[in-house]
């Protein structure tokens, strides 16, 4: 019996938590999105499906595929950079994978948002960047690296390849030693060992990536209005505007719903193909 209150002590203010600052918040949203609002912002308590309706209208599904890009773009990217990066830290000493793990976790001392700023130095016309290709000959005039869909994905690969480099290191680092061992000795090529031996055995580290950069990137609005100058319109910035400038919320509250709708679809395919939601335990 004490055993259970000692337990319950220490779990209520998780329930807690969750309840008012997770649940609550998210109900509301869901019954917001079944209302109305007039043309001053306000809600209307009148029952209708007419904001999901108004999801399909070709606009916002135009707005959902280029966003849908936009992440696919990013996810493939922090996965080209991620696994050659994990395979060689595969090859290092232990002391060395520790150092490189901590510097990967780095970033998240600090806000994102200042990060991204951070970026306008280096991207603007007269940034960094451009001033040293000028000066180096390279380029005849400065690139546009930002206030476009470059700009963009320039920030979201920088703000989420962390998410993608702790479970595919975390998954590579944990492969057995000795099946590539046998596998040599058996005769197998470079090629055969990471087809047959490594591929399989990290490819729920790179699932479970894909989905923690895919998602943020559909909504991370910030940084398509910091480096995309506002030009792009991603879902995170349909629902920001909803909120804010066109005043209606039950919109945009069906917009957050469908969102986490294709969320939840995803982690659901995530696990029908053998999907561990634990391969952070690694680090």
């Amino acid at each position: 019996m004490k055993n259970k209150i000692f337990k319950l002590v220490f779990i209520l203010p998780i329930i807690i938590y969750s309840i008012v600052l997770v649940l609550l918040p998210l109900l509301y949203v869901l019954f917001l999105s079944f209302l109305t609002s007039d043309s001053y912002g306000g809600i209307i308590y009148s029952f209708t499906f007419k904001n999901y309706l108004n999801i399909l209208e070709f606009t916002y599904i135009k707005m959902f595929i280029k966003s849908s890009l936009i992440a696919i773009i990013t996810t493939v990217i922090c996965i080209l950079i991620s696994y050659p990066f994990a395979l060689i830290l595969r090859t290092k000493s232990k002391n060395f994978q520790n150092i490189a793990t901590k510097l990967i976790m780095i970033p998240f001392l600090t806000n994102s948002l200042i990060r991204t700023y951070g970026w306008i130095i280096l991207l603007r016309k007269s940034g960094v960047i451009n001033t040293t290709l000028l000066t180096l000959g390279v380029i005849n005039k400065p690139l546009s690296l930002m206030y476009n869909n470059l700009g963009i994905i320039i920030g979201m690969v920088y703000t989420l390849l962390p998410f993608m480099l702790l479970p595919v290191c975390s998954s590579v680092l944990a492969i057995d030693n000795s099946l590539i061992e046998a596998g040599r000795d058996l005769g197998a090529k470079p090629l055969q060992i990471f087809k047959k031996i490594i591929l399989p055995q990290t490819l729920s580290g790179v699932f479970n990536g894909s989905l923690m950069v895919f998602i943020p990137a559909i909504g991370y609005f910030f940084i398509s209005d910091i480096l995309g100058g506002g030009k792009t319109m991603i879902i995170g910035n349909l629902i920001k505007n909803q909120f804010l400038s066109a005043r209606n919320w039950p919109f945009g509250s069906a917009i957050s719903v469908f969102l986490i709708i294709v969320t939840f679809f995803l982690v659901k395919i995530y696990k029908h193909f053998g999907g561990k939601m634990d391969d952070l335990g690694g680090f």
